[in-house]
């Protein structure tokens, strides 16, 4: 019999990328209010979707799933959340690719990154308040 005397926890850190130009650039197009209502509603979108990608994918439809993770790749991109937008890319490419351990993978990576870029708006639009 094998004894196990030591575990290790791989802790999945990743840092994310906001663009606070693209972020600057909608308060300066549309003002203050206007593109916090932008941002507000894009973040809430971003949530749904996310959840929605991990739910197609526990449920073996990858046809929603790309659409799903596509569609988080226009929203991301609108204010500023460059590696969220990449990652989501990233499972668009797994899905068409037909690699299964690459979607799991990637799709992992998605939800990780999109909470925290979810997270790092959020305390962005703190500040600027």
């Amino acid at each position: 019999m094998i004894v196990v005397t030591k575990v290790i926890a791989l802790v999945q850190n990743e840092t994310v990328r906001l663009d606070s130009g693209r972020m600057a650039g909608l308060y300066t197009q549309l003002g203050e209010i206007a593109a916090e209502d932008v941002v507000c509603r894009a973040i809430e979108e971003l949530a749904v979707r996310l959840s929605h990608c991990e739910r197609q994918w526990r449920a073996s439809d990858l046809a929603a799933l790309r659409k799903g993770a596509r569609s988080l790749i226009a929203i991301a991109e609108q204010i500023g959340m460059t590696t969220l937008a990449r990652v989501a890319g990233d499972v668009t490419a797994s899905v068409d690719a037909g690699d299964d351990a690459a979607i799991g993978a990637t799709l992992c990576r998605l939800v990780r990154i999109g909470e925290r870029s979810l997270t790092a708006v959020w305390d962005l639009q703190d500040l600027s308040v």
